[in-house]
């Protein structure tokens, strides 16, 4: 099973805002939707959904196991919790949301935990959230680098993270980039809009382009049906060595999202 390149993201959205947005990137094309427990919108995302008229079958639904859930006697529990609020029997991905040292429940614990969820049924792939290269090794040795799905980083062309990109294309782990267009910063880039202005297009076609001609999956979200539609034509946008270099040149380990206590240290 692979992971979709392209999904839309929902951190920060809720309430009506949630149910807008997935409705709108279903209708728009979408068929990937990215959630989490700390989010407290899946309920809401579960309603977009069934309101939706997509069948099951033909969306990838990922969301993420929050802290308190990591130890064995809960991960399993608080999954099907999710699924409640989701409307769904199963989810395609689950993914701990952050390795957070020191919590008291070991990395192999809490991979062990949820590759039992993925055995009972309640997700049909597993993954990590937030893992520099130590954690994913501890998440390696407990359930094998094959069973590891992708790990879901903060990736933007302020914040490119060479090392541990590049260790986990050596271990085949799949990169979804989260935080592309960091907090709408690289849209303000000279750079990025010299880029998008040879290529007709708007800079955050040009900074999800990067990020998936990298190889990256995308989750980006958006409370505006057309900048949702307008997104998704990154897929056609190919950008030349040249602009990729000139991208490459912008990373200042500009990073947006390191909260206390639950990030270990970066690469």
């Amino acid at each position: 099973m692979s992971i979709p390149s392209f999904g839309v993201g929902t951190f920060r959205l809720q309430g009506q805002t949630v149910i807008d947005s997935v409705r709108n990137a279903l209708d728009v094309g979408y068929r990937a939707v990215d959630t989490a427990q700390i989010y407290e919108n899946e309920a809401e995302v579960g309603q977009a959904i069934e309101a939706s008229g997509v069948a099951r079958g033909e969306l990838f639904l990922t969301t993420k196991i929050w802290v308190p859930n990591y130890s064995r006697a809960k991960l399993a529990s608080s999954l099907k919790e999710s699924l409640a609020k989701l409307r769904t029997d199963y989810v395609d991905l689950t993914l701990i949301h952050w390795p957070a040292p020191g919590n008291g429940v070991s990395v192999a614990e809490f991979m062990a935990a949820l590759a039992d969820a993925r055995e009972q049924g309640l997700t049909r792939q597993i993954g990590i959230s937030n893992f520099p290269i130590a954690q994913t090794r501890e998440a390696i040795a407990a359930v094998g680098k094959d069973a590891i799905a992708t790990n879901q980083i903060e990736l933007s062309p302020y914040l490119q993270s060479p090392k541990l990109v590049d260790f986990l294309r050596e271990q085949g782990i799949h990169i979804t980039s989260y935080m592309t267009l960091a907090y709408g910063k690289v849209l303000k880039d000279p750079v990025i809009g010299q880029i998008a202005q040879r290529h007709n297009a708007t800079p955050a076609q040009v900074a999800l382009a990067w990020a998936l001609q990298r190889g990256f999956a995308v989750i980006p979200s958006s409370t505006k049906r057309e900048n949702l539609a307008s997104n998704l034509l990154a897929r056609d946008l190919r950008l030349t060595d040249d602009d990729m270099a000139q991208i490459a040149a912008l990373d200042r380990n500009g990073r947006e999202v390191n909260p206390d206590g639950l990030a270990a240290a970066w690469d």
